[in-house]
């Protein structure tokens, strides 16, 4: 699919949005997006004329029910994660194989408009004023595959960090677009017109020692080929931020999301009707528009129709070629 291609999708995340589907094509929506492959959702979608866009889980678990999972720490035990760290090892070769194969069967078994992957990057939590940044993935397999990969001969973690981080970090960055390619590749085999978008940790290359690509590998060059449209993840009031955020991202993105992909941010109903308000005054604007909870919006008639007003400014700039 060519980026030129990729529609103006707008409306809300959530399994609950099946309870407001009416209300989400009648201010502005034209898509639900939804964990897993639902069939109760897709038909909720097709029957209201809404397009079905999937968040597929890559690397969530539930660490406490499998901490064989747990990624390991500079210091060789498994990193701290209570509820607000996801990610997994990914040495961990039966599960990589299991998220596979349920992506696999999606898109064989069902025809989403769009598949958002989620948690594509190593392990770490950023929807907090305070995030707990550690590093992360230094079991025996990761190192040697470190090693391997690099020619690097260092199998100590505060050696590697000290003497060859730019490597490591490197090296982390190409093994998640290694995945995001094979997830393209899985989808693109199947769903040739299907929106392939990545959900991201919501902070510039620079922000708190170059967390994005430090800590969770993440690097918009390196998955641009794989990825369509960018979905940062735009929840202000849970880090610490307020409701221009949205805004600011954007103006910053053109300094780092390769020009020939998108962005269509993905904001709090928790934050409305601020950050809508303030996301449809931006100057450069989100290709189409993502609202966590947004239930919660189209059951109030008042935050409706501001979710409608920023849709219709969002068409508005975009449709003079602005978008991001």
């Amino acid at each position: 699919m060519r980026t030129l291609d990729i529609p103006l999708l707008f409306g809300p995340y959530g399994s609950a949005s099946a309870e407001v589907a009416d209300r989400v094509a009648e201010n502005g929506g034209n898509a639900i997006w939804f964990h897993g492959f639902d069939d109760r959702l897709f038909e909720t979608c097709a029957r209201h004329g809404l397009s079905a866009c999937v968040e597929f889980p890559t690397f969530r678990a539930d660490l406490t029910r499998a901490p064989h999972l747990t990624p390991i720490g500079v210091d060789g035990k498994p990193i701290r994660f209570g509820q607000l760290v996801q990610g997994i090892c990914l040495s961990q070769k039966e599960e990589v194989a299991r998220i596979e194969s349920d992506l696999r069967a999606g898109v064989s078994s069902y025809l989403p408009a769009g598949i958002w992957l989620d948690y594509l990057s190593y392990a770490g939590w950023f929807e907090t004023p305070q995030p707990d940044l550690q590093e992360s993935c230094f079991c025996r397999a990761c190192v040697a595959d470190f090693c391997e990969a690099t020619g690097v001969d260092a199998t100590d973690p505060r050696r590697i960090l000290s003497d060859h981080r730019p490597q490591w970090t490197e090296h982390k960055c190409r093994r998640i677009a290694g995945f995001a390619e094979l997830y393209r590749s899985i989808i693109r085999e199947k769903l040739p017109r299907s929106v392939i978008g990545a959900y991201m940790c919501p902070w510039g290359p620079r922000e708190l020692d170059e967390a994005l690509t430090r800590i969770f590998a993440q690097s918009y060059p390196m998955l641009a080929p794989s990825i369509d449209v960018f979905t940062p993840l735009i929840y202000a009031r849970k880090s610490g931020r307020g409701p221009d955020w949205g805004a600011g991202f954007l103006r910053d993105a053109r300094q780092f999301v390769p020009a020939d992909r998108k962005v269509l941010l993905i904001l709090d109903a928790l934050d409305a009707p601020d950050c809508l308000t303030a996301t449809a005054a931006s100057e450069i604007p989100s290709w189409g528009l993502q609202l966590y909870g947004g239930a919660e919006v189209f059951s109030d008639p008042a935050k409706a129709k501001v979710f409608r007003k920023a849709v219709d400014a969002i068409r508005s700039a975009t449709a003079g070629g602005s978008g991001a």
